[in-house]
């Protein structure tokens, strides 16, 4: 009998699976300075104590991206460790900030199966949910993941096809109990631009760039605890490469909107999220922004943007995200709906 984990494959998921995922995971503040290490990161909040504490969030919470990859890593042994692509995300609430000191734990329950036309492989979605030691919810999100068939021959389970909200409502946000933005200071935020100056429909180029590397991304893969074979291992894929984690990319993509969005300090909610395309050591990363929509919130100063941040593999001065054809213009990596928290 093998005791080591060879990982889920499509023919071991089934519909209403409920899994606890093992480790939970305390966040340091280790895990802020090797974040900022890594990307580009320059948001007040979690930079500055005093910063947010002058805006009601005591003790210096972290990125959100921080808790929700620690979140997400928890799910690979089970979900994906024999995964081809994660595909997508859909309904991902932050419920509270995470700070130095609060422990994550992670259960899925599978809410949906579909094998592939190829008969090797098929779609898992899932719906995970990270609480923290008080075991209030601090994150969830739904997910869908290509997974290896370890039989080819094993039956199709019935098709099920979860039908998810195309975007969080604007009254379901959740907003950080005491937070207040009317007494903002931009001069430390590093720039003036409100919810006002926003138009629906504005388009936001970020300029900067950051080339990809081996040591990097696997780096911030096992400071995730993401186990996933083909982030690490070149005999994992055909081509022999190193796939970059998605999360890597939306880390990196979030950290680049800072020039042109550095007041978008809180992210309250992933409406939708797709990585369009593979990314790899030695590709440079840009990113673009979208006003999808805005809405006023009941926290005192605080408006929500709604926006598409897009990242891509080289630069798009014309910020094309489909060509005439519907698809997804070849240089793009990654196509993220979100809301933001912005003082007004």
């Amino acid at each position: 009998m093998t005791k080591t984990n060879p990982g889920n494959f499509f023919e071991d998921f089934r519909i209403g699976q409920m899994i606890d995922h093992a480790t939970p995971r305390t966040v340091t503040e280790g895990d802020r300075a090797l974040y900022g290490a890594l990307y580009p990161t320059r948001f007040s909040i979690p930079s500055s104590v005093a910063f947010a504490d002058s805006v009601g969030l005591p003790d210096g919470p972290v990125e959100e991206l921080i808790g929700f990859h620690i979140a997400f890593g928890k799910t690979v042994p089970d979900i994906s460790l024999n995964a081809i692509a994660n595909l997508g995300y859909a309904e991902c609430r932050f419920h509270q900030p995470i700070r130095p000191g609060d422990t994550l734990s992670t259960r899925s329950e599978v809410i949906g199966l579909k094998e592939n036309s190829n008969g090797s492989s098929g779609v898992v979605y899932v719906r995970s949910t990270a609480t923290n030691q008080h075991g209030a919810t601090a994150i969830d999100w739904a997910r869908w993941v290509m997974v290896h068939k370890r039989d080819h021959s094993a039956p199709a389970p019935e098709t099920v096809v979860p039908d998810l909200a195309p975007c969080v409502a604007a009254a379901d946000l959740v907003i950080p109990e005491g937070l207040d933005f009317s007494n903002y200071d931009t001069a430390a935020a590093g720039e003036a631009h409100r919810w006002d100056d926003y138009v629906v429909g504005e388009k936001i180029d970020h300029v900067d760039g950051v080339t990809l590397s081996e040591s990097e991304h696997m780096m911030a893969t096992r400071l995730w605890q993401n186990t996933a074979k083909v982030h690490f291992n070149t005999e994992a894929r055909p081509d022999g490469s190193r796939l970059i984690y998605g999360g890597h990319i939306i880390s990196m993509a979030r950290a680049l909107s800072f020039n042109g969005l550095a007041n978008a300090q809180l992210i309250s909610a992933i409406n939708a999220g797709a990585h369009t395309s593979p990314a790899f050591a030695g590709d440079t990363v840009y990113a673009w922004s979208e006003v999808l929509d805005k809405a006023e919130t009941a926290a005192p100063g605080v408006g929500a943007l709604r926006l598409r941040l897009v990242a891509t593999k080289g630069r798009d001065e014309t910020m094309t995200l489909r060509g005439e054809d519907g698809k997804y213009s070849p240089g793009v990596l990654l196509d993220l709906d979100l809301w933001a928290l912005l003082p007004r």
